[in-house]
């Protein structure tokens, strides 16, 4: 082989080396570029969730990810979202964030719409009102919106309740739902748990005591709002039933602290019994007309297996323990209330 044909070889040899060299880098450039995109972890752990309100759009999507400083590479995330059609398939909802999470990862989440659940927990909540904002405070929805469900004529009726006991429709309980569940939604999912919890073995025990399940419901925030400790709860039951089937005015001042609209009260006295309310029982006979806050399941069940007695009068003991003297006669009561009331002197305790 001459030295021409060598020169010739070994330059041809260095083009195809140049040229295999040239590939492999934009390969490498590419792959580089694909993975940082699609598989590079790009999710930082400066947010716990993604929150992407009902209704918006994918750029109001990426200012907020932009402002929440959720991504490492917004451009990648882009990228990312414009290759797999993000944009028309947007879901609402709430996406728990994992530091280190790929684009691909979290645009299939969204794209599935598969949000972490939130977990309600509620009872003792004393009004629609403080209801609604409990709800607005861990939901989409603003607390105006859940108000105005929750007094809705129409969904009211539909299932044979009033402007009074709708709020007996909701069972104190621990619910899993989604973030941006609708207002409508939620109402009609707490209808079908109230349908749950009156089993036939429930309405049963209401119809045996004359009671409804709204009126048990109703009972039971009473004996709740009385009672520091659940053990008591069905010996206070069964002295209210026992005040009911008498005719006897329930008398109870967690119905008068509610009437007046102040809580911090203590002592219930003087002017505060003079409230004119359907919810003060010192004036109006039988049960006020709804519920004076959200009882827990346990209250409920103690009016529905409330204890046999035949107390007619409580008062809490003088040692201020959470517990109650019973009575059954006037003459009886009237000794545990003068020490209750001389042990409130004592610690200066007027209202």
């Amino acid at each position: 082989m001459t030295e021409i044909e060598k020169k010739k070889m070994s330059t041809g040899k260095k083009i195809t080396l140049t040229i295999v060299a040239a590939i492999v880098l934009v390969a490498a450039y590419f792959a580089l570029n694909f993975y940082k995109v699609y598989f590079s972890p790009n999710v930082t752990e400066n947010q716990k969730y993604l929150y992407i309100k009902t209704g918006s759009n994918y750029d109001q999507l990426i200012a907020e990810m932009k402002q929440k400083d959720i991504l490492k590479s917004v451009s990648s995330f882009t990228a990312a979202a414009e290759k797999m059609n993000l944009a028309a398939n947007l879901k609402p909802g709430r996406y728990r964030l994992q530091k280190g999470m790929t684009n691909r990862t979290l645009v299939n989440l969204i794209k599935a719409g598969n949000q972490d659940p939130i977990k309600l927990k509620f009872q003792n909540i004393r009004k629609k009102e403080n209801f609604a904002a409990y709800l607005a405070s861990n939901l989409e929805a603003d607390s105006l919106s859940f108000i105005n469900v929750i007094d809705s004529t129409d969904l009211i009726t539909k299932y044979g309740f009033n402007q009074d006991n709708i709020y007996t429709m909701f069972i104190p309980n621990t619910y899993e739902m989604y973030w941006n569940v609708s207002p409508v939604d939620f109402f009609e999912r707490m209808h079908k748990e109230y349908e749950k919890f009156w089993t036939a073995e429930r309405k049963q025990k209401a119809a045996s005591l004359n009671l409804t399940p709204a009126q048990v419901y109703i009972l039971a925030s009473i004996v709740d709002a009385e009672a520091l400790y659940d053990k008591e709860m069905p010996v206070i039951a069964g002295l209210y039933l026992n005040r009911l089937n008498k005719g006897i005015l329930l008398q109870a001042d967690p119905t008068v602290i509610f009437a007046n609209n102040d809580f911090t009260v203590k002592r219930v006295t003087g002017k505060l019994l003079q409230v004119q309310s359907l919810y003060n029982t010192y004036k109006y006979a039988g049960l006020p007309p709804g519920p004076i806050m959200m009882p827990s399941i346990n209250a409920i069940d103690a009016v529905l297996n409330r204890e046999q007695n035949n107390y007619i009068y409580m008062c809490a003991k003088e040692d201020f323990s959470g517990y109650h003297n019973f009575a059954e006669t006037k003459e009886q009561h009237e000794i545990n209330a003068k020490k209750y009331r001389e042990a409130l002197n004592k610690k200066n305790i007027f209202r």
